[in-house]
C-alpha cells in the first residue's frame, strides 16, 4: 500500500513524466511481438522522449526539494531532505528501467525476426 501513496502524494507534472517513461517499454513490446522497421524507427524517438521525461521528472523533484530547504524558516531537517531526494529519483529510476526493459525486448525481436 505505501507504494500507491507514493502516487497519491505526487505532482500531476511528476505523474506525466513517469507515463511518458512506461512509452518505450510498450513500444518495445510492440516490437518484440512483431518485429519490423518501421517499429524499431519508432522506437528510437520514443526511447530519448522517455529518457528525457525521467530527467525532468528528476530535475523537478530537485526543484522541489530546494524550494522546500528555501521556504523553511528553521534548522533543516535532513532527513526529510533525504526523503524528498530519494522521491526526486523516482522518475529517472523508472526511465531507466522502462528503457532496459524496451531495449531487451529489441534484442529478442531481432533474434526472431534473423
Amino acid at each position: 500500500m505505501e507504494l500507491f501513496s507514493v502516487f497519491r502524494e505526487a505532482g500531476i507534472a511528476a505523474l506525466l513524466s513517469m507515463l511518458v517513461t512506461l512509452f518505450p517499454a510498450a513500444a518495445g513490446v510492440s516490437y518484440l511481438l512483431s518485429p519490423s522497421e518501421k517499429r524499431l524507427a519508432f522506437l528510437r524517438p520514443v526511447s530519448l522522449a522517455g529518457l528525457f521525461a525521467g530527467l525532468a521528472g528528476l530535475l523537478l523533484g530537485f526543484i522541489n526539494v530546494l524550494r522546500a530547504i528555501w521556504r523553511f524558516e528553521r534548522a533543516v531537517d535532513w532527513k526529510i531532505v533525504a526523503v524528498g531526494s530519494a522521491e526526486a529519483m523516482v522518475p529517472l529510476t523508472l526511465a531507466f528501467g522502462a528503457l532496459t526493459f524496451a531495449w531487451l525486448c529489441v534484442a529478442i525481436g531481432m533474434r526472431r525476426q534473423a
